[in-house]
């Protein structure tokens, strides 16, 4: 048998060989990923980012400060925190304290006015009573109670534990300047709820009261009238769940992106919008740029409930996906 030396191919064969797997090997890193794989990415690109930085950021979630909660208050509220869709879907709260301007927001034939009280004019923190008392309403309603009214009676302690707030004298003093604001900033609006429209103007509670206090002045029992205008909304069941980890989201900016975000995806997987479109729903006093910078850097952190978030700079919009 005859060996034969076979001469090895040509350069240009061999380059023609390599230009095809590069060709083939890029084809394959253009093919499109399906969205899941896109956050994923993303959400790889964003911690691995995070990793190289020195100082870590602030974690967008507090810690919880009463991990244990007593029996009542886990019968009640572990699953339970509900919020109006009307205030979700439009800014009747400051995300600044000690704002004293008058604001006004329209938006596709709904327009609202919000006038401060002497103290300014009440936060998306000072919200945590409204949802409170929202979700204590439609439990009783679940639960078949026909007594249900707009005067809300409750114990200060366990509100403070279930918006994790202190139960130290500092948590009190608090709560009462909450509901200072909470009476002292006005609306007028023309929004509907429960199928009625009409211009009216309201308090974000109409009255407050402390029922009772303890030796050291430390307030027990407090009472709440919501307004009517919010009451229709609830009545008719216009609520949505709040994840159990709303409470622990620590800037208002965040807390007012996850209302829109809950609002907006509902049942759906996803919401997209422009940050334009975000910037004027939450209400933000900043500029544009500064908003879309806390917009990329809460996308970055991949700590918001229920959604994961993916900033587009190109096109300058953002897409919240449920988790």
């Amino acid at each position: 048998m005859v060996k034969r030396n076979i001469p090895p191919p040509p350069d240009d064969y061999m380059a023609m060989r390599t230009a095809r797997a590069n060709h083939t090997a890029r084809v394959a890193a253009r093919k499109p990923l399906t969205s899941l794989e896109f956050v994923q990415k993303k959400a790889a690109e964003a911690q691995a980012r995070l990793a190289n930085t020195k100082t870590p950021p602030q974690s967008v979630l507090v810690s919880l400060k009463h991990p244990q909660k007593d029996f009542f208050i886990a019968d009640i509220f572990d699953t339970a925190i509900k919020d109006d869709m009307a205030s979700m879907e439009h800014p009747l709260f400051a995300l600044k304290a000690g704002d004293m301007r008058v604001r006004v927001y329209e938006r596709n034939g709904n327009s609202v006015m919000i006038k401060p009280g002497s103290d300014g004019c009440a936060t998306i923190h000072d919200k945590d009573v409204w949802i409170y008392c929202i979700s204590q309403m439609i439990e009783a309603m679940n639960r078949g109670r026909e007594d249900v009214s707009r005067t809300v009676r409750f114990v200060a302690h366990d509100f403070l534990v279930v918006a994790n707030r202190p139960t130290a004298g500092v948590g009190y003093a608090r709560m009462n300047g909450t509901l200072e604001r909470l009476s002292g900033t006005r609306i007028e609006t023309n929004i509907e709820t429960d199928g009625q429209r009409e211009r009216a103007g309201f308090g974000l509670v109409d009255s407050w009261k402390i029922i009772e206090k303890t030796k050291g002045g430390k307030m027990v029992a407090v009472e709440v009238t919501l307004p009517d205008w919010l009451f229709r909304s609830v009545k008719a069941k216009n609520v949505l769940t709040l994840s159990p980890d709303y409470f622990r989201i620590r800037k208002p900016m965040d807390r007012r992106i996850y209302e829109l975000a809950r609002k907006h995806c509902g049942t759906q997987k996803s919401w997209q919008c422009s940050v334009k479109v975000l910037y004027e729903k939450s209400g933000s006093t900043d500029v544009l740029r500064n908003f879309r910078g806390a917009v990329k850097a809460l996308a970055e952190s991949n700590e918001l409930p229920d959604y994961s978030i993916v900033f587009d700079a190109d096109a300058d919009s953002v897409t919240f996906h449920r988790r």
